[in-house]
């Protein structure tokens, strides 16, 4: 590691928060000259980055300094939505006059906390399709993100996540848990309503995955769980059957380009036009074709599908299907490299949050910013060894051995950089290992 911020998140087996889960030390392992925290939490019902900056401020804004040193960067950038007046108050109240750190407010739209619209909003600077932050000379790191390296330089190892627990929830708010803790004691705890016709999104209602286990444990990038009821409209729309609806995109799409002309990627100019998308997928099925290969420049914001569609089509869905199929068959993006040209309409086709939370019909289960200070008594856990992109940690423990809370039980591989270490969450016994995981119980 080139830095001292890099070899701490390496060591405390630190990934993004806020995201896929890239391993923090590889994105820190670098010189830039711009470093934006992402604190635009532009998901509905989602609190916890607000909380960590309300409440933590004196800890972020400290290691935000030193990750600024070390980095090499002239300017740290926290970027928080303008209407959350408080967090942006105490973030100034410690800055004071610090001139290598600043909050810039960003305005009250979906989705201000993609990272590709977050480097725009805040720099102006577009990065090129197909590229990373990087390649304009930033880097950008989520608000949990920080707050786990503030941990780190205090000797606290990565073994706990902030969440939100939302929805049909007696006890809503924002939950400490161990990792590895089953989700269903989690929403239990909560008081969640777990009877038959709920389901539980696990991240937000734009973006979140359909849970199909509840005994699915919480990982590195579990963010949110959402209790909802199954005729809710984000339920609706995660249930759909993909052949269902791609028969749907070839009878009733009309063409109206509603997806594209909200599109954020497309507002941005990159080359992504759902609307063009799901009617070559429905008919054409030619995955190397340049409009297939639009699926790639698609951060499957849910814009097009939660927000749009007047038909209640998702091609979102079908872009994700189709990157992963472009993926497997080792299709590049013909347009890698490009720098796109933001359109001139964007600052009018911008999605307001409020109207976004009505279309969500998401008001009611609005998320206190307040921590529920519940402890977990834990029988077991289960700790996947990839909870991150890139390839799975390495067990160094054994069936029967025993370990203790935040003890090193899987290192990244010697042969790549991109992993990320893991640590017990709890005292326990190790009772199976495997190429998954490790069971741990008490």
């Amino acid at each position: 590691m080139s830095n001292r911020m890099a070899e701490l998140a390496l060591k405390a087996g630190i990934v993004g928060a806020g995201g896929a889960g890239f391993p923090t030390h590889v994105k820190l392992d670098t010189q830039v000259n711009h470093i934006i925290i992402n604190g635009a939490e532009c998901e509905p019902l989602i609190t916890v980055d607000q909380m960590l900056m309300l409440y933590h401020a004196d800890d972020l804004v400290r290691i935000a300094e030193q990750v600024r040193h070390e980095l090499g960067a002239v300017l740290v950038s926290f970027a928080v939505k303008a209407k959350h007046s408080q967090v942006v108050a105490e973030l100034q109240r410690v800055i004071n006059n610090n001139q290598n750190l600043e909050v810039f407010q960003l305005g009250d739209f979906y989705p201000a906390g993609d990272e590709v619209v977050t480097v725009y909003e805040v720099t102006g600077l577009s990065i090129p399709e197909g590229g990373i932050p990087l390649d304009v000379g930033v880097v950008v790191v989520n608000v949990e993100t920080l707050w786990n390296l503030s941990q780190a330089e205090k000797g606290i190892v990565n073994t706990h996540k902030w969440l939100t627990v939302a929805g049909l929830v007696e006890r809503p708010g924002i939950y400490r848990v161990p990792m590895g803790i089953a989700k269903r004691q989690v929403l239990e705890a909560a008081g969640a309503s777990l009877d038959e016709g709920v389901y539980i999104i696990d991240g937000g209602p734009m973006m979140g995955k359909l849970v199909e286990d509840l005994d699915e444990t919480v990982t590195k990038t579990t963010k949110a769980l959402l209790a909802l009821p199954a005729d809710h409209p984000v339920i609706v729309n995660a249930r759909r059957d993909m052949n269902q609806m791609l028969r749907q995109a070839r009878s009733i799409c009309c063409q109206c380009r509603l997806c594209s002309d909200v599109c954020p990627r497309n507002l941005l100019g990159y080359h992504c036009e759902p609307n063009r998308t799901i009617l070559d997928a429905g008919y054409n099925w030619s995955i190397s074709s340049d409009t297939m290969t639009q699926a790639l420049a698609c951060s499957e914001c849910g814009a097009c599908d939660m927000y749009s569609c007047p038909m209640g089509l998702s091609p979102r869905r079908i872009n994700s299907m189709l990157k992963q199929q472009l993926n497997k068959s080792q299709i590049p993006n013909p347009h890698k490299g490009n720098t796109p040209q933001p359109s001139v309409w964007r600052p009018y086709r911008r999605i307001p949050t409020s109207r976004l939370r009505s279309r969500l019909d998401v008001d009611k289960y609005s998320s206190p910013v307040r921590v529920n200070e519940q402890e977990f008594i834990l029988a077991q856990i289960y700790l996947p060894l990839k909870q991150h992109i890139g390839a799975p940690a390495q067990p160094v423990v054994k069936v029967g051995d025993s370990v203790r809370l935040g003890q090193l039980i899987a290192v990244v591989p010697e042969s790549t950089r991109v992993s990320s270490n893991v640590f017990s969450s709890m005292d326990g016994r190790v009772t199976a290992v495997d190429t998954e995981g490790i069971k741990i119980v008490r």
